[in-house]
């Protein structure tokens, strides 16, 4: 990858356990959760009888640091090259997060092997040791003691350490800014030994205490050493007042036994994730260019690690999302919207498990709309809506044509409308919903007002026309012909409507119906143009895509003309209108280099300003700390051009 990452996935597993390096060198500072509090990991290498830094900042220790020659991420894998006194050392930290396998996307184990090589032709003894914080089994450092306890596995081939609060507080909290508070980690090595150790800090108050830290060490010889880190959470989501297991301990299997099984099926599970990276980023490559494959892979893990998958007591899958540093919201419609596109292609069984809490919460007497709601609880804890149920916070247009979107796209994916047919009932009340309010929606909140209200509002009254249109296409796979004549006829009229109502006169068009000269991307008409639908006429949205190249700053086109920032998802989509595909790589190679460029050392972002690449500041903090829209799992909308590539989303 020729890409620098803005920040660097060590581990990703699910929203708690994810350990960043937002540094192009390992050594230049500590490691961090995503939300940019410390969760440190320290690595040294001794060669020879000398001491040298591989991960953490130069406050982890007095000893120099070994030189980085390359930093490298793919799909699944981020992997480090340093050498010094004859010797090379690979770090490569891999999370098996293979959406083939809902059994390894769910194990909260993640790798790290080390190997040596010589430089200089000669033999050097090297012994590795990682020793990592406290910071990754509580919110933050302090908050309580921690008890460790020492484990042989594997008949004694493994050894492993592991580290809990005292007090454990199991789902008692929820909300954005937050770490895990209850279960336990895991550090193991083959060979070697481990053990806990502690270290003195400086408190705010200025009185002196003590982190503790469990550590791993292992010489290497010829052999690479692995390393592995592992979480059990015990429970992970509650889920209507059930406290639910995730996917892989669904039956009652024990964290130590998915360690040794991890340990024993690493070269295996190693290559799966390099075969299954090389065919995405290669189909990616023939799809957008080299630099549209980069950007997915360096969205894939963030993605998939920003979900937990668990299992409700009907033996259901559920895929719950968090919403980072976008409120905490869990389950969020507009937020499953725009991240389908990775999953229509690789695993659509997990777009259902993104619906079943929507469909539930729809169900409770405590929703009383006729519309779709927006989420169904704030991570971890899946109780009922937390963004608001006062109809000023609600999205009506929105959030029923995100149900209808993705339920139609999810039937044709799987040529399976069963799903769909449970829920029909609603369906069909949403898209009545649309046809009566989605002409020219009033004062209605949508995902993309961070610049306020916006009544008669064009792209949303897009999103409306395809949601008709969905409920078309679900008419016609149950062979009700009728129905889906006349929903793709309403759509088809609505869209007519709209070319003549939001025409600026010039070939493009408007934000709002009112808004003569004003523009937004146009980002929803995108399904008509996957699925083959031609409710709108295509000379009219490539008319509209001819229009954004006078518009673009040099990190890509604005969201509309409001303000100067832009959303990396909606960017893809509407690139990906574009029928030449020249013109897509003209409106990609600018959000690449944001993410190359850009001074915002945090996760990828999906809300930036295109003038300058930095990451958008939503909850402005003293402190400094960027908490915005960071870690977002809305980057599988990247993907939307392979997805269209593929031509998998055809009705016909």
């Amino acid at each position: 990858m020729k890409l620098r990452a803005p920040s660097y996935p060590l581990i990703a597993v699910d929203p708690n356990f994810s350990v960043w390096s937002p540094a192009d060198r390992l050594t230049d500072t500590d490691t961090e959760h995503w939300t940019a509090h410390p969760q440190k990991i320290y690595g040294t290498a001794t060669i020879d009888g000398t001491d040298y830094r591989i991960i953490g900042g130069a406050t982890a220790s007095g000893n120099p640091a070994m030189t980085q020659k390359k930093v490298e991420a793919s799909t699944f894998s981020t992997k480090y090259i340093f050498e010094e006194a004859g010797v090379r050392l690979t770090l490569n930290f891999t999370s098996p997060l293979l959406l083939n396998d809902l059994y390894l996307l769910s194990r909260p184990v993640s790798y790290l092997e080390i190997k040596q090589d010589s430089t200089d032709e000669k033999t050097h003894n090297v012994c590795v040791k990682i020793a990592v914080s406290e910071e990754l089994c509580m919110d933050l450092r302090g908050d309580d003691t921690v008890d460790c306890e020492i484990l042989e596995l594997d008949g004694g081939n493994l050894q492993t350490v592991k580290m809990g609060k005292t007090n454990q507080k199991m789902l008692e909290r929820s909300g954005d800014d937050l770490r895990i508070e209850w279960g336990y980690f895991y550090l193991t090595a083959a060979g070697g030994k481990v053990g806990v150790t502690e270290a003195d800090y400086l408190k705010e108050d200025g009185q002196t205490a003590k982190e503790t830290f469990v550590y791993a060490e292992s010489e290497i010889q010829n052999a690479p050493v692995l390393f592995t880190f592992a979480y059990d959470d015990i429970k992970s989501i509650e889920y209507f007042h059930n406290q639910l297991t995730s996917y892989w301990n669904r039956n009652g299997a024990k964290i130590t036994d998915e360690i040794v099984a991890a340990h024993k099926d690493y070269t295996e599970t190693y290559q799966r994730c390099v075969d299954f990276g090389d065919r995405m980023f290669a189909d990616a490559t023939r799809a957008g260019g080299e630099k549209y494959a980069e950007l997915l892979e360096l969205a894939m893990r963030q993605v998939l690690a920003a979900h937990k998958l668990v299992v409700d007591v009907n033996g259901d899958l559920l895929y719950i999302s968090k919403e980072c540093f976008s409120n905490g919201c869990a389950a969020t419609v507009d937020v499953s919207y725009p991240s389908i596109p990775l999953f229509l292609i690789y695993n659509p069984e997990l777009i259902r498990g993104m619906l079943r809490p929507i469909y539930r919460f729809t169900a409770t007497d405590e929703w009383t709309y006729d519309f779709a709601p927006h989420d169904a609880g704030r991570y971890p804890i899946l109780n009922g809506q937390m963004y608001g149920l006062t109809l000023d916070r609600q999205m009506p247009v929105e959030e029923c044509g995100n149900m209808l979107i993705m339920e139609a796209a999810l039937a044709i994916a799987t040529k399976d409308v069963s799903f769909a047919n449970e829920h029909f009932e609603v369906l069909e009340q949403w898209s009545n919903y649309l046809i009566e309010n989605g002409r020219d929606p009033g004062n209605q909140l949508c995902t993309d007002d961070f610049a306020g209200h916006l009544a008669h509002n064009c792209n949303l009254t897009l999103k409306a026309i395809v949601g008709v249109a969905c409920l078309g296409i679900l008419y016609g796979m149950n062979g009700r012909t009728a129905d889906e004549e006349r929903c793709l006829s309403t759509a088809r009229e609505l869209a007519a409507d709209w070319a003549v109502r939001a025409s600026n006169g010039d070939g493009s068009y408007r934000l709002a119906f009112d808004r003569p000269e004003s523009f937004s991307m146009k980002y929803n008409i995108v399904w008509d143009k996957l699925f083959g639908t031609k409710v709108m006429d295509p000379a009219v949205i490539q008319s509209e895509v001819a229009s954004y190249f006078s518009k673009m700053h040099p990190y890509g086109l604005p969201l509309d003309s409001r303000k100067p920032y832009s959303k990396t998802d909606w960017l893809v989509w509407s690139a990906t209108l574009a029928n030449d595909r020249r013109d897509f790589e003209r409106m990609i190679e600018p959000l690449w280099n944001m993410f190359h460029y850009t001074e915002s050392r945090v996760p990828m972002c999906d809300w930036y300003y295109t003038q300058t690449g930095l990451h958008k500041l939503y909850f402005g903090r003293a402190d400094g700390l960027e908490k915005s829209f960071r870690n977002r799992t809305v980057q599988g909308g990247l993907y939307i051009k392979l997805l269209e590539y593929y031509g998998i989303m055809k009705i016909r």
